[in-house]
C-alpha cells in the first residue's frame, strides 16, 4: 500500500519545522503534524510548546564545540530563512556576559575567554568602569568583567523563527496538518502516525520532534529517556516612554558572586499583545515533571510565583530603575537527555526516528539540529562531519 507521505515530522516547534524545511529543499512528500498555538493556555487540554516567546538569547561563544558549531551553523542561515520567509525574527543587539573578574578565583570569565579563544570569536572585554559607561541602566556587583560579543549575537523571535521556517516548508510543498498525534507505529513496512482527532497518516518515515511531549505515554514504540523540567520565566513591562533608558541594550549572561542567582535577561521586546516587556530567567532549582500530564499542568499554571518573585528581587538591584509592580510570569519546560546534546536518531523501528531534547540551549541552534533531523531521515543516519558529540537517543529497556 502506498505511503501518504515519504516523510512525516511530528512537532511543528522549533526543531519541528526546522526539519521540515530542510527535508523539503531535498524531497517532495513531506508532512508537517502539529497544533497551533492555543489561545486561551490556562483552560488550554492540548498540548503545548516553549517557543510561545518573542525573545531568546542566540550567541556563538559556547565552552562546547559541539553546541558551538550547531550555534554558528544556524546563526548563518538566518539571514536566508528571513528573505526567503518574508519574516523578520533576529535582532543582532549583541550579547553581554558578565562575571567576577578573571584571578579572583571565580573561573567563569576564564572559562568564557577560552571558549572565545578557541572559537576565534570577537569579543570585547569591559571592567567595571567600562561595563558601567557603555550599560548604564545595569547596575552589576563590583569586581566584574564583561566579555561583549557584537557580532552573530543577540536575540532570536521563537515564535516568528518557527513561522518563518513553516512558511518556508510550505513554499517547498510541505503539507501542514494542524493535529496532535498521540501514536506512531511501525505497520506493514510504513510508519503509521495516529492523531486526536482519529486520522491516520502513513510515510516511509516519521520524524517526532515534540519537545518536551516526546515523553507522552504511548506516543512512541519505545520510551525515550529524557527529564523535563518546569522552567519560570518573568516579565517587565516597559512604556514606550520609557524604552529610550534602554536603547542599545544586549542580552544578558550574568553568574554573580552566588551562583545560584546566575540569569539570563533579553532587551526590551514588542510582544504580540503590543506591549514591550524585558524578560528575565534562570533559577537554581530544577523542577522535574513526570510525564505529559505534569508537563500540561505546568503550563497551564504558568510558572512559579516563588521564582518569579526571586527573578523581581534579582531584577531590584541589577536594574533599579525598573518598575517592578509591572511584572508578569509564564511557564516553559526545558527537556535534557544523558548525553546533554538533542537526541537525533532511530527508535527500534527503521522508519521511526526522535528529534528533540534541546538542553537549555538550542532555540538559536534549531535550524542546524533540524537539519541534522532531516539528514538522518534522508541519509539513514547523521553523516556530518564536524561534530564529535554522540547524538544517539536512549531508550528505556
Amino acid at each position: 500500500m502506498a505511503a501518504d507521505f515519504k516523510y512525516i515530522v511530528i512537532g511543528a516547534g522549533m526543531m519541528g519545522a526546522s526539519a521540515a524545511r530542510h527535508l523539503a529543499e531535498q524531497s517532495d512528500g513531506v508532512g508537517l503534524i502539529g497544533p497551533g498555538e492555543p489561545a486561551d493556555i490556562k483552560n488550554h487540554e492540548g498540548v503545548f510548546a516553549s517557543h510561545y516567546d518573542a525573545a531568546r538569547i542566540t550567541r556563538t561563544i559556547d565552552s562546547n564545540a559541539d553546541w558551538a558549531r550547531l550555534a554558528n551553523r544556524s546563526i548563518a542561515r538566518y539571514a536566508e530563512i528571513e528573505r526567503e520567509s518574508g519574516v523578520e525574527f533576529y535582532g543582532e543587539v549583541g550579547c553581554l556576559i558578565v562575571g567576577k573578574t578573571r584571578g579572583t578565583g571565580f573561573p567563569y570569565i576564564e572559562n568564557v575567554c577560552a571558549a572565545a579563544d578557541a572559537l576565534g570569536v570577537e569579543t570585547e572585554i569591559l571592567g567595571d568602569a567600562a561595563l558601567a559607561e557603555r550599560f548604564p541602566y545595569f547596575s552589576f556587583e563590583s569586581g566584574c568583567e564583561g566579555v561583549f560579543e557584537k557580532n552573530n549575537a543577540g536575540y532570536v523571535n521563537p515564535r516568528e523563527l518557527v513561522r518563518a521556517q513553516i512558511v518556508v516548508a510550505e513554499k517547498r510543498g510541505v503539507t501542514r496538518v494542524e493535529d496532535i498525534a498521540v501514536s506512531v507505529r511501525e505497520e506493514g513496512g510504513l510508519a503509521t502516525v495516529t492523531t486526536a482527532s482519529g486520522h491516520r497518516y502513513t510515510a516511509d518515515k516519521v520524524l517526532v520532534a515534540a519537545g518536551g511531549f516526546s515523553v507522552a505515554e504511548g506516543l512512541l514504540p519505545q520510551a525515550l529517556e529524557m527529564n523535563v523540567y518546569g522552567r519560570t520565566v518573568a516579565f517587565f513591562e516597559i512604556p514606550d516612554d520609557e524604552l529610550h533608558l534602554y536603547a542599545g541594550m544586549p542580552s544578558l549572561i550574568y553568574e554573580p558572586t552566588d551562583p545560584r542567582k546566575h540569569i539570563y535577561l533579553l532587551p526590551p521586546v514588542r510582544y504580540p499583545d503590543g506591549k514591550v516587556y524585558l524578560k528575565i530567567g534562570g533559577e537554581p532549582v530544577d523542577v522535574l515533571l513526570n510525564g505529559d500530564r505534569e508537563i500540561r499542568d505546568w503550563f497551564r499554571a504558568g510558572g512559579s510565583a516563588q521564582v518569579r518573585d526571586d527573578l523581581s528581587g534579582i531584577v531590584e538591584t541589577l536594574l533599579p530603575s525598573i518598575d517592578r509592580s509591572r511584572i508578569s510570569m509564564a511557564g516553559c519546560v526545558t527537556s535534557y537527555t544523558p548525553s546533554g546534546f538533542p537526541a537525533v536518531g532511530y527508535t527500534s523501528s527503521p522508519n521511526i526516528a526522535v528529534l528533540t531534547g534541546g538542553c537549555g540551549a538550542a532555540a538559536k541552534s534549531c535550524d542546524e539540529i533540524g537539519r541534522l533531523g532531516a539528514e538522518l531521515l534522508v541519509e539513514g543516519a547523521v553523516i556530518d562531519q564536524g561534530y564529535e558529540a554522540d547524538f544517539a537517543p536512549s531508550f528505556s529497556a
